[in-house]
């Protein structure tokens, strides 16, 4: 059983989200709409998130095939530490919703919440091996200073024990939530439980 992290603004709680702008409702969705809301996530149809992406449902289909992809394919990075670099990028750039949506993945794959507790304390300092805090240092570099990147930044990770496959899963979590996190940030708010 994990314990409820509070730290800087940051929880590992289940928080809800609520869009700034209007939804669509379900009973007014278009077929179209409806097969992407069922094939995008198991909540779509009660979430705020994707009842307004929805709104432009190519798009959102193609949102959640990038996102699953990136996320649950098999192979290379393991999926808690895809959730991990997702938590360390959303705390990163503020966003806190998206933050303990993916510290409550990691605790429930990693079946502890050690780095977690340090992600929402200090990003800058967190991780409990050398391999978490390459991962966690490289989520840093390249969502403040993508520009900054270079063959040292990556071969720091496989100095770690990253392999070529693990590296660009990396790459590929930090930049979806690159984007996530700015979506969740300027369409509306997390709602705190009461």
């Amino acid at each position: 059983m994990t314990t409820l992290l509070e730290s800087h603004g940051f929880t590992n709680a289940t928080l809800d989200w609520k869009a700034w702008l209007d939804t669509v409702q379900l009973d007014q969705a278009t077929p179209q709409q409806m097969q992407v809301l069922e094939s995008s996530h198991p909540k779509a149809k009660v979430s705020d998130y994707y009842l307004l992406l929805v709104h432009q449902a190519e798009i959102l289909d193609q949102r959640s095939t990038a996102f699953n992809a990136i996320m649950y394919a098999p192979g290379g990075l393991s999926r808690a530490e895809r959730e991990l670099a997702s938590t360390v990028v959303s705390r990163v750039n503020g966003c806190v919703y998206c933050a303990s949506v993916h510290a409550q993945r990691f605790e429930q794959l990693a079946k502890r919440q050690d780095v977690i507790a340090q992600v929402f304390a200090d990003p800058a300092t967190a991780g409990t091996n050398a391999r978490e805090r390459a991962i966690v240092a490289f989520s840093i570099e390249l969502t403040l200073h993508p520009e900054d990147i270079a063959d040292s930044s990556l071969q720091r990770l496989a100095d770690a024990g990253l392999s070529d496959a693990e590296i660009l899963d990396l790459i590929h979590a930090i930049a979806i939530f690159a984007w996530a996190n700015r979506l969740m940030l300027n369409l509306g708010e997390p709602v705190f439980p009461a």
